[in-house]
């Protein structure tokens, strides 16, 4: 039997899926705030006929920047409250049904991030992700302990990361803004450099559909000094954005026809 008979079709399909032109780029971003400075730098425009299900607030933004196609998902904001959807429920399943509707070849999940001092992350710092987990689904028992941690490398794009030349990271996310002493001692046991509150959702279920994720982060505010982190996050929003967006910007850049073994 020649070794390609031992291949099996989900092993064909993904050797076909990485040596075929990137074209379809789907980014999940959790803020109005992180969106529009991408979806400006795009020139995308916002879906007037949602292919998702009525009632979602989900939004999109959709175009053709330089050949591959474009889509932005941002989760919307709560028909209540008017809050941003953030956190990992909104994200997940965002994600899900991106990945089901869009079919895209690769998901950037870009967003900002808390940044960790210790570990040498300043505000404005941008960080290719290597590693996701969680930090907030604590459970003791056998076996879950690891299941709840989630702990998972993100896809390599070695290129990528030459290209953009910045810095790279691992990533720990949890649903609260503060980082309680609990949450400080499993974001220092997973090794994070920066925090955030949808990451590890987004590679989930990623992961869970064989879908390459990429994650860009940058830092608005830092977590682990005396300052006072909400101000700092509001205060630094606006000029991290519009860096991240040029982030963007060089990353479909690069990755345009190229196949993604190539990153």
């Amino acid at each position: 039997m020649a070794p390609e008979d031992n291949i099996t079709v989900v092993e064909k399909t993904e050797r076909s899926q990485k040596e075929t032109p990137t074209s379809n780029v789907v980014f999940i971003i959790a803020m109005e705030d992180e969106a529009l400075p991408v979806v400006n730098q795009f020139q995308l425009t916002e879906d007037t006929d949602s292919p998702f299900p009525k009632g979602v607030p989900w939004i999109r933004y959709h175009g053709i920047y330089k050949d591959p196609q474009i889509n932005i998902m941002w989760p919307g904001k709560d028909m209540v409250l008017g809050s941003n959807n953030v956190g990992t429920v909104p994200a997940a399943l965002v994600t899900y049904a991106s990945i089901q509707v869009l079919k895209p070849d690769l998901i950037i999940n870009l967003g900002t991030a808390g940044g960790l001092k210790v570990k040498g992350a300043c505000i404005g710092d941008v960080f290719v992700i290597s590693d996701v987990a969680f930090h907030h689904r604590r459970n003791p028992l056998p076996i879950r302990d690891q299941y709840g941690i989630g702990a998972r490398k993100t896809f390599p794009t070695p290129n990528l990361l030459k290209q953009l030349d910045l810095k790279i990271g691992k990533l720990s996310t949890g649903d609260s803004f503060d980082m309680s002493p609990e949450d400080e001692a499993f974001v220092m046991a997973n090794d994070a450099t920066v925090i955030d509150m949808e990451g590890a959702a987004v590679a989930h279920v990623a992961d869970l559909l064989s879908v390459p994720a990429i994650f860009l982060k940058a830092v608005t505010n830092i977590v682990d000094d005396s300052k006072q982190s909400v101000e700092e996050f509001l205060q630094n929003v606006p000029a991290v954005t519009a860096a991240l967006s040029q982030v963007a910007t060089r990353a479909v850049d690069f990755i345009k026809g190229k196949c993604l073994s190539e990153l």
